[in-house]
Order: C-alpha cells, then structure tokens, then sequence
C-alpha cells in the first residue's frame, strides 16, 4: 500500500522539555508570543521532561474540481484528521498547555502512542475524561500502540540503584473509553482506504551506534520469584510520517530510542520515498 500525498500537515507541540516566550515566529513554526495586545500570556504555557503533539493533516486544502479518466467531474472538500501523538509525562501538563492554546480534544480522531515510557503517556487518563462522555460511550477513542508498551519496566542505573516506572493501566484507559488496538507492524491511518499517515510499528534496529536505552529491563514473575531481564531495545517505539506534496516526507519521533538514522531509514524505505522534508520531535542520544 503507498501513502497518500497530502497537501499540509500542521504539528502543535503541546509538552516538551523547553520553552522559551523570547522566541519570535518563522517561516516554518508559529509560537506563543509572551504579549498580545499589551497583555501578557497568562498563565503562561509549562515544559516538563516528556512530549505530546497534535497532528493534523489536510488532504486536501481547498475544494478541487478534477476530471476523472471519464470525463466527470469530481468534487473534493477540505479533508483533515487530527491524532494525539503521546501524552506527556503528567496528569495535568498537556491540559494546561492545551487549555492555552484553545485545543478541544474533543476534535481528535485517535491517539497514537509512541512507546510505553511514562513520560509519553501519564497525561492520557485526563485527556480521554476531556473528550465528552457522549463520545466515549458511543463510539470510543482509537488508541494504537506496540503490544510491548503495556509492559512492566524498571530502570536499572550503573551505580546499582534501580527504580520501577509507571506502567499503563490498560484496564482503566478502556474504562474512560479507549478502543486499545495493538499492533507491531505498520497502520495506516485514518484508514486502509485513505492512508495520509503512517504509524512505523516495529523499526528494524540497522545501525550499529544506535544502542536503545540500556538502563531498562522488563519485569518477569514466574510464581512467587520477580526477575529482572535486560531489554535495552525498546521495541515497542515508533514514529509516524506524512507525505506532503511537492515536499516530501515530515516525520515526527517521540523519543527516538530505535535511533534517529534507523527511524529515517525505514521510513524511506516503507513509503518508498527518498526525499525527507522535515523531522521532528524528540531524539535521544542513544
């Protein structure tokens, strides 16, 4: 299946590690300006060491009249889907930025979670109760992720301190409405019918200085006896890319733990594309 080209893609960062109001517009990135209209922006947008963005793509930007290779006439109306992409690293830090911004979950189609680490996915309980009950009730909330993101985890350091992460509660997420899909290979989204993004699943590990995160390891109860066993690849991260006409690829990583060269690469490969517009998001030194 080749991925549909699109006409724009916008990416709302909603939660990084950084912020800076000095910063002024570009070509490429519109920012919250410190003051408006000599007031100043209160209360002001929140960094925390985690991520979550808003994805929107426009298949087509305006109405189109074309002829088909019959002669007829066909009429396109503007066509957008917009997923979350992760959900920060605490209950309320996305809220708040989004409250800022003027976001209403409401409008999402899905959400889409990189990996399993806490810091991409303790905002989501909160966000899923912002959608109304109605919806949730009735048709639910598309959640794709990696099987291997509901795992148990710890962080084991070098100087033998070892610490439990925060695990998803799937459970619970299906409580407040989530229709959980997981998957290892690659979707298309939002459908087969009209694939504008592509979520990686599993990225093949290529590179031989792209390492994963060395310091986890995944919990493993055989009877009363808990083990800890190494897992430095964090399978379970993915990437997610567009195709914008004219321009090429824009693809958005998380975290990056399968490596940023590995991510590219693999996009390319699968999209069948060479040329690479933009990427963003998140990129650990691995």
């Amino acid at each position: 299946m080749t991925l549909q080209e699109i006409d724009k893609v916008s990416v709302t960062i909603l939660m990084d590690n950084s912020t800076d109001l000095l910063l002024t517009n570009s070509i490429h990135a519109n920012r919250p300006q410190l003051t408006t209209n000599e007031k100043f922006l209160l209360p002001l947008p929140i960094a925390e060491h985690g991520f979550s963005a808003l994805v929107d793509i426009v298949v087509h930007s305006e109405e189109k009249k074309e002829k088909n290779n019959m002669g007829k006439k066909i009429k396109y109306k503007n066509n957008n889907s917009i997923f979350l992409f992760d959900a920060g690293p605490s209950e309320d830090g996305v809220i708040h930025n989004a409250d800022i911004f003027g976001i209403d979950f409401d409008r999402i189609d899905g959400v889409i979670l990189s990996h399993g680490h806490f810091d991409h996915f303790l905002g989501l309980a909160n966000i899923l109760k912002k959608i109304s009950l109605s919806r949730r009730k009735s048709t639910g909330i598309d959640l794709l992720a990696h099987p291997e993101a509901f795992l148990k985890r710890w962080e084991v350091f070098q100087d033998g301190k070892r610490a439990k992460m925060p695990f998803l509660d799937e459970e619970h997420l299906k409580e407040l409405g989530a229709l959980i899909h997981k998957r290892t290979g690659i979707t298309f989204l939002p459908s087969d019918e009209s694939p504008s993004l592509l979520v990686t699943g599993e990225i093949p590990r290529k590179t031989s200085f792209e390492k994963g995160f060395p310091f986890q390891y995944v919990e493993n109860r055989s009877g009363n006896e808990t083990r800890l066993i190494p897992d430095p690849l964090v399978r379970d991260d993915q990437a997610i890319a567009v195709k914008v006409k004219d321009k090429g690829l824009v693809i958005l990583t998380a975290c990056g733990h399968s490596g940023i060269v590995n991510t590219i690469n693999y996009a390319k490969k699968v999209t069948e594309t060479d040329k690479v517009y933009a990427v963003l998001g998140f990129m650990k030194k691995q």
